[in-house]
């Protein structure tokens, strides 16, 4: 579903950010235009479908066609009618999550916008190539209407979230979806991995972390004292490139996947309150609330990484050299060294194994393993342990060296209720999630406004869209 939903999403940025042109749409369908007289006739975008407030246009099919060539996805089992639908599923989720009152704040969609925004440009090289690409004017109307684009999809995938959000499966439940299953269309689980590792973290001497402490101090008292604005600050001083561009916005709960400790000082925090530097895994944080909404915060952070000097990262290579040596020479076990060595908190007590953050089990699938960690192991051989492996952090912060080895090696299997259950409750889990959403789909069809256009009413819609 949140494949669906992320594919989905690039196809409604394009509907609505007119990203292709109309010559342009009229060429990439195979279509011609009236050419019969000096003002090039062009037929008027009719009206595709009404959902409660929201309208689909025709060309929003189209320009939705065109985006799918574009990528190089495969269009040829892609109809107008399915697009339509999908597209009329997505309008129904927002529509539901406004009467339900599942709002979603501008600063939140204004973020998203601007990581979109920043995405593009060090994908094209500047603002201005971005809007030469989207054939946009000025960057005003383009961020006017991403932001639009942005509301739906969140709304949208809050409301599919809230729907399914409550849904578990049980043991016995699990056991019955695999049972119902015919031995000879059981699925087939591709050759999969177990793996070790041994992290060894640089860390920055006492002295750089108190320059950083110091520094925070100062742009908290500028902010306090001189109201400077927390926003700009952020931007020019953050080195969280999640966040810096936006002037360092989060929007987030209790659930939301923070490190404990900043959740733990966000939450203690009063409207308007500034809070004192404070570490985490990541480094050196400040954090001002800006706004409190029952249970969930509208804050800005920045955040500071104290510099690691080459020194540290020399010594770091040279100590999981030595553990590798002393491993090799049966002085103790891999687990044994990562249980005692290793610096990293998430796999050490588990004899280094690590665990696939989709669904947290040992084994992670070759076919689908994350690139950056394939290439890490794709050269290691049973019984190997890598050299020391360096590798870099997304934030900005120093890197990380490790060492790894390959633990087991699972061959293509068909499924096994036993060795593969966690895939298997993965597997009834989306089954169940699956008819619940079908479920609700039916019922708020029949509740809400809905019209399609007469030339779409003969589609063969998998949803009951054309109320009889």
């Amino acid at each position: 579903m949140k494949t669906k939903t992320k594919i989905v999403w690039a196809l409604a940025c394009v509907a609505s950010l007119g990203l292709v042109q109309a010559q342009e749409m009229d060429e990439a369908l195979g279509t011609a235009r009236d050419t019969t007289n000096s003002s090039n006739k062009v037929k008027l975008d009719g009206i595709a479908a009404v959902i409660g407030d929201y309208v689909i246009l025709e060309s929003d099919i189209d320009k939705t066609l065109i985006d799918l060539k574009s990528q190089g996805a495969s269009v040829q089992d892609i109809t107008r009618c399915g697009l339509l639908g999908k597209l009329m599923e997505d309008r129904l989720y927002a529509h539901q999550a406004v009467q339900d009152s599942l709002l979603v704040s501008d600063d939140q969609v204004n973020a998203q916008s601007d990581r979109q925004i920043q995405q593009l440009i060090a994908q094209v090289g500047s603002m201005e190539k971005v809007l030469k690409f989207y054939k946009k004017t000025d960057i005003e109307s383009f961020r006017q209407e991403l932001f639009e684009i942005n509301k739906l999809n969140m709304l949208s995938e809050k409301m599919q979230s809230s729907i399914v959000e409550e849904i578990k499966v049980t043991p016995e439940e699990v056991r019955q979806f695999f049972n119902k299953i015919p031995e000879d269309e059981r699925p087939v689980f591709g050759a999969e991995l177990e793996i070790a590792q041994i992290v060894k973290q640089p860390t920055a001497p006492e002295e750089e972390k108190q320059k950083v402490v110091d520094r925070l101090k100062q742009i908290k008292q500028d902010i306090v004292e001189n109201d400077a604005s927390f926003n700009v600050k952020a931007i020019l001083y953050s080195q969280d490139p999640g966040s810096k561009s936006n002037g360092g916005f989060y929007s987030m709960t209790r659930e939301t996947p923070f490190v404990k400790e900043f959740k733990d000082v966000a939450f203690s925090l009063r409207e308007g309150e500034i809070s004192d530097p404070f570490e985490t895994d990541f480094g050196y944080h400040i954090i001002y609330v800006e706004k409190i909404r029952g249970q969930e915060l509208d804050l800005r952070h920045i955040l500071l990484i104290p510099e690691v000097p080459k020194s540290a990262v020399e010594k770091a290579v040279k100590e999981l050299d030595s553990i590798r040596q002393h491993i090799l020479d049966g002085k103790y076990t891999f687990a044994e060294a990562a249980l005692n060595f290793s610096d990293e908190k998430e796999t050490k007590f588990d004899g280094g194994l690590l665990r696939n953050p989709i669904n947290f089990d040992s084994r992670f699938e070759l076919t689908k393993m994350d690139p950056a960690l394939y290439n890490q192991v794709r050269d290691i051989k049973d019984g190997e342990i890598s050299r020391p492996l360096r590798e870099d952090d997304p934030r900005g912060g120093a890197p990380k060296f490790k060492i790894m080895k390959i633990s087991n090696r699972y061959d293509e299997h068909k499924a096994d209720f036993a060795k593969d259950y966690l895939k298997i409750q993965e597997l009834a889990l989306r089954e169940k999630q699956f008819k619940a959403i079908k479920k609700w789909m039916d019922e708020h069809i029949e509740d809400t406004y809905i019209h399609v256009n007469t030339e779409n009413k003969d589609c063969d819609f998998a949803n009951n869209w054309v109320k009889e």
